[in-house]
């Protein structure tokens, strides 16, 4: 199994209370930390302009802008987005931005890609809020023009959504064919076929059941386009509380329900409910066990969100420590 590690960037919160002065310390500190390592193959941002659970005009880095960053303060690690919004920017310019954070970091950058959901900041910036199955359509669309820009250097498209007439891209990334494509989402009708066509990964539903479930829905896919369902490594991502003991476990709940409370008051409640339930909380040897029982349903590339890294490692350490070395 292979592990990611989301670098905090304020958009879940988890840079509250620290200067803004002292953000890209503590975020670089941290990506610096993952990339000196060997647990964490990856690093990662969303893309998101608007604070969660509620748009409190707390921090939110942009994402590429940090992957860049990222391509010239790391060595080692690879470089994702969870994901990129694909309506957020144009795919020729988006593409041409993925390509020279290829070339900066020397080939390691990922990129996730997906429709997009967070209505409130697609309106506030001036992006409306197309219906699903438009954004869906976009993606689609987004995504052909980067495989030809990364392929061949020109794209073409008279699209719905999008046209590109012979749009010049170069240099190529340094990765053949460009980043692996990375297609987040788990509709299951039309998200999941756009996976089958182009995907070299998938990103859905992490709990065992909605895992398994996804994965179904995916091969049906993929036999109906005449792929090879196991060319594409099937990843999810997961919120993880870690402690030697149940009693620190329980005290590292307490200390992310505080913390909502703090920052989030009026929706903390509803927002921690989601924490005790995750697949990847417990002590280590409970975590080994469900990343274990996930194995073999198939997922084999964990994504993990620690809220916090930016204040605390422990948890960080601990999980690569006692963790990643059973599934490795």
């Amino acid at each position: 199994m292979r592990f990611g590690l989301f670098i905090p960037q304020g958009w879940r919160q988890d840079l509250t209370g620290i200067d803004a002065h002292d953000h890209w310390q503590v975020m670089n500190g941290l990506a610096q930390w993952a990339d000196q390592g060997d647990a964490f193959e990856s690093i990662w941002v969303y893309d998101h302009f608007h604070a969660v659970p509620e748009p409190n005009g707390e921090a939110t880095h942009e994402a590429w802008s940090l992957i860049n960053a990222y391509a010239a303060s790391t060595r080692r690690v690879r470089l994702g987005q969870m994901c990129t919004c694909m309506a957020y920017r144009n795919p020729a310019y988006l593409a041409k931005v993925a390509a020279t954070a290829d070339v900066i970091s020397g080939g390691r950058v990922e990129m996730g890609i997906g429709a997009g959901w967070y209505e409130h900041e697609w309106r506030a910036y001036g992006y409306g809020f197309p219906r699903a199955g438009e954004r869906i359509a976009m993606l689609d669309e987004g995504v052909q023009i980067f495989k030809q820009l990364w392929s061949t250097g020109t794209a073409t498209l008279a699209g719905e959504h999008y046209q590109v007439d012979g749009a010049q891209l170069a240099p190529l990334p340094l990765q053949q064919d460009g980043p692996p494509l990375w297609i987040a989402g788990g509709g299951e009708r039309k998200t999941l076929r756009i996976a089958a066509q182009h995907a070299h990964y998938t990103n859905f539903d992490g709990s065992p059941e909605g895992f398994a479930h996804k994965s179904e829905i995916l091969r049906g896919h993929c036999e109906a386009v005449g792929r090879d369902f196991d060319e594409i490594t099937r990843s999810a991502n997961y919120n993880v509380v870690i402690g030697r003991t149940q009693a620190d476990v329980d005290a590292r709940l307490e200390w992310i329900h505080d913390h909502l409370r703090q920052t989030v008051p009026d929706s903390a409640d509803r927002e921690f409910a989601q924490w005790p339930q995750g697949p990847l909380v417990g002590t280590p040897e409970q975590i080994v066990e469900k990343l274990q029982e996930l194995k073999g349903l198939g997922m084999t590339y964990a994504i993990t969100y620690f809220l916090e890294a930016a204040y605390d490692r422990s948890g960080i350490e601990l999980f690569a420590d006692e963790v990643v070395p059973h599934l490795r």
